[in-house]
């Protein structure tokens, strides 16, 4: 069985020595949030605050912040495992006769087993209201200069206004009195997309913003997955089985029905305020923009309700580790459209977006170029500032044997890679103009004679076998 819900992540965390209980009393405002970052930057446990000042509601924080703790709420080791089925399901044919019909069975029920099931109740259904506020959740201040209070692990579930294909992305939110606060969805993600569909047509969007789940759903939410693959089948295809949902009470949307809380409004994208500063997720303060408001019209949540919220700043936190199952999980897939990528990394400190490696199996000249343009043009993607490609004997999560490609196998006139106006992510604090700025790709690949290498291919220095056999049968007697 998969671990359903965040009050099942808790037990789960605690029974392997991955959760701490705070008893003393804490302040929502800047003092769970420093406690927090110190955790993180110190490789500590995750967090519940279970005396939180004014509020009768616990916070968890730092729970996805290791990636033993992610090994344990997705309930796996191997996070390629998730590419594999998605790209596994795009290769089945659907069969077409009885009898092959009945011996793809055993796939086919593998499929539907992801689906979601909707269901007339759940544990979010436990309490509802209408007359719904922000003010009895523990929401945090995590930054001094923050503008004010944010949602920052808030799953905000909309669905596309004409094929009804669901999304959940998160994005941070603003609050900004009891009953609305500022949606930052970016320009290029899938909400605002959904937003900007709904303004074409005059109308507001719905919109739900989920408070825990089990976090096989929370881990979706912030993965790029391909372009019209719902989300909530994406939740099924990684945790093996599908989410169930419920209805909203005050809008028409799906929910999971064991989320803690369920936040209901819309989204005017007529109604846009000025949001931030707030401290992000580069190290420095995002500074006041537009953003459209979202209005709070009903809530749903459990008798008891644990508040999960994260904190970001500069890397390394909670989030790098996410983007780091996002990496592993999303590399089947690279190579579904470019079958020569080995590998794939996304160095934490390179904050989502800001740098990527990649190896390849190289077959011909300008082949590292073919894979940066090609990548340039998947998904999220798109943003990615600075790519790096090697061969596929360089591991590209060591980032000393990376630095070893660049130097010995780029040439910087020959081989670097600059293209202008670009889309950049809108978090960017280098970029010239927001959403809009530069790319960057070195080709640290051994060049050819047909690239322009008229040189000599030097050789590698390599330790010759019988030297190597010979040492490794006599380790244990050197005292070593």
């Amino acid at each position: 069985m998969a671990i359903e819900d965040i009050q099942g992540f808790i037990t789960e965390l605690e029974k392997h020595g991955e959760l701490k209980r705070v008893k003393t009393e804490v302040d929502s405002d800047l003092e769970i949030a420093e406690i927090l970052r110190r955790e993180m930057y110190s490789n500590g446990p995750a967090i519940l605050f279970e005396n939180v000042k004014g509020y009768d509601m616990p916070v968890l924080g730092n729970a996805f912040g290791s990636m033993k703790r992610l090994e344990i709420g997705l309930e796996m080791t191997d996070f390629t495992e998730i590419g594999k089925r998605i790209a596994d399901m795009t290769k089945m044919d659907m069969p077409s006769g009885l009898l092959n019909k009945i011996k793809k069975l055993p796939e086919l029920s593998k499929m539907t087993a992801s689906f979601p099931k909707l269901e007339t109740s759940g544990p979010v259904t436990e309490i509802s209201s209408k007359d719904a506020t922000f003010d009895n959740i523990p929401i945090l201040k995590s930054w001094p200069d923050d503008a004010g209070r944010f949602i920052t692990l808030g799953l905000v579930a909309t669905k596309h206004p004409k094929t009804g294909v669901r999304n959940l992305g998160v994005y941070r939110m603003q609050i900004v009195d009891k009953t609305h606060a500022l949606m930052h969805w970016q320009k290029h993600k899938r909400g605002a997309h959904h937003s900007d569909i709904s303004k074409d047509m005059g109308e507001k969007i719905p919109t739900a913003i989920i408070i825990g789940g089990d976090p096989a759903t929370i881990f979706s939410s912030i993965a790029p997955v391909p372009e019209g693959l719902d989300k909530y089948l994406f939740a099924g295809i990684t945790r093996k089985e599908g989410i169930k949902t419920v209805k909203c009470k005050t809008i028409d949307l799906d929910v999971p029905a064991n989320a803690e809380i369920v936040l209901e409004g819309y989204v005017d994208p007529a109604d846009i305020r000025d949001e931030g500063p707030f401290g992000d997720h580069t190290g420095y303060y995002t500074p006041v923009e537009p953003y459209p408001t979202f209005t709070l019209t009903g809530i749903m949540r459990r008798k008891n309700p644990v508040y999960v919220t994260t904190v970001v700043g500069k890397p390394i936190l909670e989030d790098a580790y996410i983007g780091k199952v996002i990496e592993r999980s999303f590399l089947p897939l690279i190579q579904m459209f470019h079958p020569e990528v080995v590998d794939f990394s996304m160095p934490a400190a390179g904050w989502f977006q800001g740098f990527a490696i990649m190896s390849i199996k190289k077959r011909y000249p300008g082949q590292a170029k073919k894979v940066m343009m090609g990548l340039w043009g998947m998904g999220q993607l798109s943003l990615t500032k600075m790519f790096v490609v090697v061969d596929e004997d360089i591991n590209v999560h060591d980032i000393n044997d990376v630095i070893w490609a660049i130097t010995t196998r780029a040439d910087p006139a020959r081989d670097t890679t600059i293209i202008n106006n670009t889309p950049t992510d809108t978090l960017d604090p280098a970029s010239p103009l927001v959403n809009l700025g530069s790319k960057m790709g070195i080709d640290a690949t051994q060049k050819t004679k047909e690239e322009g290498y008229e040189r000599e291919i030097q050789k590698t220095v390599k330790v010759d076998d019988k030297t190597k056999n010979l040492v490794d049968s006599k380790w244990s007697n050197y005292g070593l």
